[in-house]
């Protein structure tokens, strides 16, 4: 007779625990267990805990590869989900081996775990693992699939609702909870200020700080109090949600003809818009991708507006990015002036009114929901598609997985929906799909990558680009430990060439993903391991940092609508000295359009109780050596936080999306 001790964890977040039967059988070389429940004295699988069982054999299994673990109905007739974190079994033979779970298994599911060392394809050896690892990319295959919704945008998965999603990938039941009260608190405030059905505009800017009574942040009262301020608006694209579209301008583009005689007033005395291009102190933000794209007409018959223009920027003497020209549309024209800071107030507050508001566009639909959360998906089910449970980057990856499917078939619900937030911006759904394909077209490998971005945007010594300093520390951090733990598992050029089910992820991403685009750059295939490095460096820093960069800020710097407001009711002015307040507040959203999109930054910028900050990893790897890489990784991201924490005690507006204790693991709102 052979014992076998299993030590079972269940997780420890709220709702984690199950009563409902669990069953497990080993597999060994040798043969296989008898299926056996579980079933100490009291009550087992309770949240947080660790239940130890015996498993009796005739004889030893020999090596241990497998645990089968299925979960039956109790009494309970409501559906009663199981998070088992891992699974540890101790043979006769005195040979621990760790069997990571890491997920929810719900009624009637059966989980097949590995265990042991990561393995690659090439490496398996063992008939039963061979075919079990065939088998399961092939269920992962049938449940993760691809749908095309639109021919010239990233595929997604084809789950359409919630109720479709399998338990490892949807939100926790406490997240849930969580995201519903949060909800209903904001609905229940909202309606009782009766905000929710006024259709009225606005009669004083002042009354939009009062939304909301208790949600405020430091950043949220700064913006309300600076918003109008040059300065401040030029520090919004170096440091605020959408840090990724400025660029250093040495020559002005032939439709944007600014001359030396507007600017000069707004330049360091007795230099010229021409020797501040060649010192590298001017800055242009053109917004031609959004020229052209249709807007919504509601049922009233009104067109809402958006621009499509530019903005020059100067970085003074003080350091600071000062806004000083703006034209609101492509073509220069009579009827589409050059706005200058010495025009009346109004016109000058504006004309950065609708820069702003084409940002926001543009920010949100490009640079968050497709940059990140869409990218993120085709990473993410190319994953699941792509790698058994045992192979490395399985293990690396997934956990930058945690949600996104979830958080992402949310979104196409909430925000693009019919009468989602995103969906009543100016551009309304069409206007926002096209955008995404047109950006795609354009889509580099370099773009997503913060160094290559950075230097090809110009923007290596910009001074108080905070952003850039943090981000690049970022990516470095992520890089190193990428390429300890690649290096690792990848010794050599012919280890990643090997590797089939490697070269399918790739491929699925460049297909799915990219569109099969060869001009983007992005690989369709590895065939080096520093390939494979910067690959895997730009998923998670994507994933991560980027994400955190354009979405922990979104209640900071736009709850404060004038800001900047997805949905515009005026058209832009086309005469100077013609603007009032009153024409601005007719101009941004109205009430009811206001309170929704503040609602929007608040639920998307929120932090819930089971977040896992970036560095964070479950225990998935079984050798001592990537447990080390990732201590390391852990300490070097400690590291940065305390400098960044010590920077920020200096700062009059502190940085804070990049500090990795701020940094969610992975898309999960």
């Amino acid at each position: 007779m052979a014992e076998y001790k299993v030590q079972v964890t269940t997780g420890d977040m709220k709702y984690a625990g199950t009563m409902d039967h669990i069953y497990i059988t080993l597999f060994g070389t040798e043969g296989q267990s008898e299926r056996t429940e579980l079933d100490n004295v009291g009550i087992d699988f309770k949240t947080g805990t660790t239940g130890t069982y015996t498993i009796k054999t005739n004889l030893s299994l020999g090596k241990l590869l497998l645990v089968k673990v299925e979960k039956d109905a109790s009494l309970v007739l409501q559906e009663d989900e199981w998070y088992c974190s891992k699974i540890v079994a101790t043979t006769p033979e005195g040979d621990v081996i760790l069997f990571p779970c890491y997920r929810w298994i719900s009624r009637g599911e059966r989980v097949e775990l590995r265990g042991g060392k990561a393995v690659k394809v090439f490496e398996e050896d063992h008939p039963l693992l061979i075919d079990h690892r065939k088998n399961e990319l092939a269920f992962k295959k049938s449940l993760y699939q691809w749908e095309i919704a639109d021919e010239k945008i990233p595929h997604k998965v084809h789950f359409n609702q919630i109720s479709e999603l399998p338990a490892e990938v949807r939100f926790s039941m406490s997240k849930t909870d969580e995201l519903l009260y949060t909800k209903r608190e904001i609905g229940a405030e909202l309606f009782l200020k009766g905000l929710v059905g006024s259709s009225v505009h606005w009669e004083n800017i002042e009354d939009m700080k009062k939304i909301f009574w208790f949600k405020k942040t430091t950043m949220s009262e700064y913006v309300a109090e600076h918003w109008k301020e040059d300065d401040f608006f030029g520090y919004q694209f170096l440091n605020a949600t959408n840090p990724n579209v400025i660029k250093r301008c040495s020559e002005l583009p032939p439709n944007f003809p600014v001359t030396e005689e507007m600017v000069k007033p707004f330049l360091k005395k007795g230099s010229s818009l021409k020797t501040e291009m060649e010192i590298g102190n001017i800055f242009l933000r053109d917004q031609r991708i959004m020229d052209g794209i249709p807007t919504r007409k509601l049922e009233n018959g009104e067109s809402l507006h958006m621009t499509a223009g530019f903005c020059l920027f100067y970085m003074n003497p003080e350091n600071k990015l000062m806004p000083i020209a703006i034209q609101l549309h492509q073509q220069p024209s009579e009827r589409n002036p050059i706005f200058l800071p010495s025009d009346p107030q109004t016109d000058w507050l504006l004309a950065k009114i609708f820069v702003k508001s084409s940002d926001l566009i543009e920010y949100e639909t490009i640079h968050h929901l497709m940059n990140t959360h869409i990218l993120a998906e085709v990473f993410a089910v190319a994953t699941l598609r792509s790698f058994p449970v045992i192979h490395p980057l399985y293990k690396l990856l997934i956990p930058h997985f945690r949600y996104t499917l979830h958080v992402n078939t949310l979104s196409r619900i909430i925000l693009l929906g019919p009468d989602g937030a995103l969906t009543m911006s100016s551009p309304g759904y069409d206007g926002l799909i096209e955008l995404m394909r047109r950006s795609l077209s354009e889509m580099t490998y370099s773009s997503l990558c913060l160094p290559d971005n950075i230097t090809a945007r110009g923007l290596e010594s910009v001074p108080n680009f905070y952003y850039r300093d943090d981000g690049l520390k970022l990516w470095d951090i992520i890089n190193r430990f990428v390429r300890t733990l690649v290096e690792y598992y990848y010794p050599s050029d012919k280890d990643v060439c090997g590797d089939s089910e490697l070269q399918e992820w790739i491929s699925e991403i460049f297909t799915h993903g990219f569109l099969g685009n060869k001009q983007s750059g992005i690989p369709a295939s590895f065939n080096t391991v520093e390939e494979l490095i910067k690959f895997i460096t730009m998923v998670i820093f994507t994933v991560t940092a980027q994400h955190a960069a354009v979405n922990n800020g979104q209640y900071d710097f736009h709850s404060w609508t004038p800001n900047g407001a997805l949905r515009l009711h005026k058209p832009p002015p086309i005469t100077k000295g013609q603007s009032t307040m009153k024409t601005i507040l007719e101009t941004l959203p109205n009430i009811k359009e206001t309170a929704k999109f503040a609602a929007m930054a608040w639920v998307l910028s929120d932090t819930y109780t089971d977040v896992v900050f970036l560095g964070n990893y479950p225990e998935r790897f079984d050798e001592p050596a990537p447990k080390q890489m990732i201590k390391e990784f852990q300490a070097e991201l400690s590291d940065l936080s305390e400098a960044i924490t010590a920077r920020n005690s200096q700062l009059e507006v502190p940085y804070t999306y990049l500090d990795p204790t701020q940094i969610e693991n992975s898309i999960a709102i």
